[in-house]
C-alpha cells in the first residue's frame, strides 16, 4: 500500500501547488483594469450575443472560483467577484464559461461525449474504489476468491470510466479557452496587457484538470497493476 499513499501524497501535493499558483494568478490579474470598464458579467452577455445565444442567462453565484456553465438550465454561473468586477481575470473566466456555452450550442463532440458520461461518472465515482478493495479482500479467500477478482475487475472498469472522464475534460476546457481569448482578441476587448494576463490566467486553470487526469490515470494503472499482482500470487 505504501505505493498508493506516494501516490495519494504526490498528487495531492501537486493539485495543492497548482491551485496555490493558480490562485496567486488569480489575485495578480484581479489588479490588472480592464480599459473598456465592463464587467465578468458584462463581458459575459456580450460574448454570448456576439454568437447569437440569446437563451443563456449569466447569473451570479456564491463562493471563490465557482463558475461553471450548467448545460441542464442553460446558465453562466459567475462567482461574485467575476461577476461583478472590472479585470483581466474577471474577463478570462467570464468568456471561459461562455466559450462552454458555445460548444453547447455548436454541439461540439468533446462536450456532447462529455455529458453522456456524466451519469455513469457519478454512479461510478461512490463505488469504484469500493468494489476494487472489496474485491482484492474477497480475492485473497480461497473458495470464493475468483468472485472477488471479477468484483476487482468490475471496479477498475468503473475507474476507468472516471479516468476516461478525466482526459475528455482536456480538450473541452482547451477549447474553451481558446475560444474565450480569441473572441476577447478579435472584438478587441481587451489590451494586450490585458490579454496577456487572461491568457496566463486560462492557462493555470487548465493546468489543474492536467494534474487530475494525470493522478486519476496513476490511480487506474496502480489498481489494475494491484489486480495482475494479486491474481499471480
Amino acid at each position: 500500500m505504501l505505493i498508493y499513499y506516494i501516490i495519494i501524497g504526490g498528487f495531492a501535493l501537486l493539485s495543492w501547488l497548482v491551485s496555490q499558483r493558480l490562485q496567486s494568478k488569480f489575485e495578480h490579474y484581479s489588479k490588472v483594469h480592464l480599459r473598456n470598464g465592463m464587467s465578468g458579467a458584462e463581458i459575459a452577455e456580450k460574448m454570448l450575443h456576439d454568437h447569437g445565444i440569446y437563451d443563456v442567462k449569466v447569473v451570479s453565484t456564491p463562493g471563490r472560483l465557482t463558475d461553471h456553465y450548467n448545460p441542464l438550465d442553460k446558465t453562466v454561473n459567475l462567482s461574485e467577484a467575476v461577476y461583478n468586477q472590472r479585470n483581466a481575470a474577471a474577463a478570462a473566466v467570464a468568456a471561459h464559461e461562455c466559450g462552454h456555452a458555445v460548444q453547447h450550442a455548436q454541439a461540439y463532440q468533446w462536450l456532447t461525449m462529455r455529458s453522456k458520461l456524466v451519469p455513469v461518472v457519478n454512479i461510478s465515482a461512490q463505488f469504484s474504489q469500493w468494489m476494487i478493495i472489496g474485491g482484492l479482500i474477497l480475492g485473497s479467500i480461497e473458495g470464493i476468491g475468483i468472485w472477488g477478482w471479477y468484483i476487482a475487475v468490475a471496479g477498475v472498469i468503473f475507474f476507468g470510466l472516471g479516468t476516461l472522464f478525466s482526459f475528455v475534460t482536456l480538450p473541452v476546457e482547451y477549447d474553451a479557452s481558446n475560444r474565450a481569448l480569441a473572441w476577447l482578441k478579435n472584438k478587441n476587448m481587451v489590451s494586450q496587457q490585458e490579454y496577456a494576463g487572461a491568457e496566463d490566467s486560462l492557462k493555470w486553470a487548465a493546468r489543474t484538470y492536467v494534474v487530475a487526469a494525470l493522478g486519476s490515470l496513476a490511480m487506474l494503472l496502480y489498481w489494475i497493476f494491484r489486480i495482475y499482482a494479486g491474481r499471480r500470487d
